[in-house]
């Protein structure tokens, strides 16, 4: 068989007209998948009855969290740019005194009672979520960050951590160094710019999701599943594990 080096060649090998039957976007480049990071050990063990995407207020309180008010959207997508809808996304993340919503976590006798700690979204046609939250602060040990995971019918399909670019503790960042290619590094970082004419000097930040995996097309169209348990769960204990 002939040496196949570029689309002509093969066009060549096609019979008259099957040509218009080759998958659209077959040659179109992939996008980069998201690099995965550990869950780490502070996933909520108790949800909060609110888990709605404003983390910024609890219930019906209208004692908001503090923090930098953070405006966090994207989109969840194939490899192939394709969106993906009904798909669970959640955050957590510590609130302005790097206290998480967890039982054993630090400084939890100075935990910010507002912050919601937790949140979830369901992404529309478009792959699109969306969030209100803190810009993330950094804590013994770690880097700033916010930990994102993706479920698709009760399945999860990725677990990672947004880092925000630029950030001089980044580098030194234990989790973050365990991510060695330079591209996929750039899949974890985020920036939080300035929105403008704010009143409240809030926050934008964009990060989008690429999935390494195959997309089922039932996953693209109806919800069999909910939100995956999350991946410590079913795990043997161990000894303390320093805290991502």
């Amino acid at each position: 068989m002939p040496f196949i080096k570029t689309r002509r060649d093969l066009l060549k090998l096609v019979p008259a007209g099957a040509s218009l039957m080759l998958t659209p976007g077959l040659f179109a480049e992939m996008l980069e998948p998201t690099a995965r990071l550990t869950e780490g050990p502070f996933y909520p063990d108790h949800l909060p009855l609110d888990t709605d995407n404003d983390l910024l207020i609890l219930n019906d309180s209208i004692t908001p969290a503090v923090g930098e008010i953070t405006h966090l959207s994207g989109q969840v997508l194939s490899a192939s740019g394709s969106p993906i809808r009904n798909a669970f996304v959640e955050i957590w993340q510590v609130d302005n005194n790097g206290a998480y919503l967890h039982t054993q976590s630090g400084n939890a006798e100075k935990r910010d009672n507002n912050f919601q700690g937790y949140g979830r979204f369901l992404t529309n046609q478009n792959g699109e979520y969306y969030f209100r939250t803190i810009k993330p602060v950094s804590y013994p040990g770690r880097t700033p960050h916010i930990h994102i995971a993706v479920s698709l019918n009760g399945q999860r399909a990725l677990t990672t951590q947004i880092l925000i670019t630029g950030h001089p503790q980044n580098d030194s960042d234990g989790v973050f160094r365990t991510v060695r290619e330079p591209k996929q590094r750039e899949t974890l970082l985020a920036s939080f710019d300035p929105i403008p004419n704010s009143p409240l000097n809030e926050l934008s930040a964009k990060f989008q999701l690429v999935l390494g995996q195959t997309v089922d097309e039932n996953q693209l169209k109806e919800i069999h599943g909910g939100i995956a348990k999350p991946e410590r769960m079913g795990r043997p204990p161990g000894p303390p594990r320093r805290r991502p």
